[in-house]
């Protein structure tokens, strides 16, 4: 038995063998212990998911990525840290020991305040179903940001555990930060735009806008450039900056299309089939599909026509769909007003001036009709 407590007592590095038998045995226990409760989690999230029906556990979901997302580096700094408390070492070594620790904690919570940004968006998105589009886009800028954010607030504490005297150093940043700023304004003013699009969602990827004399489809959303899909098939390339300073038209989110046209009709037309134009627009309107009649009236006296203006809406926002019906309700006009025997005015062109606004909201419309 004393042999037994020699061997157990005898010094090794520096502590006793029964101290390093201890610790070895801890290390073992917490690093097979740490997977065991990963595994478990999962297991009983995969239970949960098997029953059709059930209602999401957003905190064992997030629990599952935060342990998925664990660092094995981290699993092997938490059992050494346990396994050394009883432990001693050399100055130097404990430094190097604590150093090491600090620094994979803060990696390791850094880490997981990503993950939980991250499943935060992702269950944002879920939520909103598949017409949120625009959090799937603006992900990486959004996730560019957050990183900048934790990593930065991650470091700055590392260092403040480490002993590292950060007042100094922020104040040197925040100076180093202006003249950055400066010299990258350009680019910074991107980023803030980028931010402000997946935040504000003025538009989403497939909408298609308009400014000035451009226009074209969204393709991509990025950190510093939005990137359209013209009409004509090219690709342009816009700044982020430069597309808030802009008024834009976002065709994307149509509810339907207003269009005003003139029927200019001839000065010797009878009274009585003027006043049957209306009637027949109107009849003429309604029985096309998708369309809702707006007014028909006689409202001016124009130099070579007496001119109805009629406005009408088309209820599919698709453009094919808006140029189709707007076909089919002038040929049957001129069909109904050649059988009524009324003329249109010679120097009046055709069916003449056409005005389409492609979207109008619904307070306004009332009172455009």
């Amino acid at each position: 038995m004393s042999s037994w407590r020699e061997l157990w007592d005898l010094a090794v590095l520096g502590n006793s063998l029964g101290n390093w038998i201890v610790a070895l045995g801890i290390f073992l226990i917490t690093f097979a212990f740490l997977p065991l409760i990963s595994r478990l989690i999962s297991a009983q999230n995969a239970r949960r998911a098997a029953r059709t029906g059930a209602p999401p556990l957003y905190m064992l979901d997030l629990a599952l990525e935060l342990v998925a997302s664990t660092n094995r580096l981290f699993l092997w700094g938490a059992a050494v840290w346990l396994a050394s408390r009883d432990l001693t070492f050399t100055p130097k070594l404990e430094r190097w020991l604590t150093g090491a620790l600090v620094l994979l904690f803060w990696m390791q919570m850094a880490q997981w305040a990503m993950t939980a940004v991250r499943y935060g968006i992702d269950a944002r998105r879920q939520r909103l179903g598949t017409h949120e589009k625009l959090l799937s886009s603006s992900m990486a800028v959004i996730m560019f940001g957050a990183g900048l954010a934790i990593w930065g607030i991650a470091a700055l504490l590392a260092l403040d555990n480490l002993g590292v005297q950060i007042g100094p150093l922020l104040a040197g940043v925040g100076i180093g930060g202006i003249a950055i700023a400066l010299a990258v304004q350009t680019v910074l003013a991107d980023l803030l735009a980028s931010l402000s699009i997946a935040l504000d969602k003025p538009f989403t990827l497939g909408d298609s806008l308009k400014l000035d004399d451009i226009e074209g489809s969204v393709e991509h959303i990025g950190i510093k450039s939005t990137r359209l899909r013209s009409v004509n098939g090219e690709q342009i390339i816009i700044s982020n900056a430069d597309l808030l300073k802009s008024r834009l038209r976002n065709f994307g989110r149509l509810r339907e299309r207003r269009s005003l046209f003139i029927l200019g009709v001839h000065y010797e037309t009878p009274v009585e089939k003027l006043a049957a134009v209306p009637h027949i627009v109107r009849e003429i309107i309604e029985a096309t599909p998708q369309t809702r009649f707006g007014r028909c009236h006689l409202l001016n006296y124009g130099a070579k026509a007496l001119e109805f203006e009629v406005v009408c809406f088309v209820t599919d926002p698709d453009y094919k769909v808006y140029a189709d019906a707007r076909q089919s309700i002038n040929l049957r006009i001129l069909e109904r007003l050649r059988a009524l025997q009324v003329t249109f005015a010679a120097e009046a062109p055709t069916t003449v001036r056409v005005q389409a606004t492609r979207d109008v909201p619904a307070a306004a419309q009332q009172s455009l009709l």
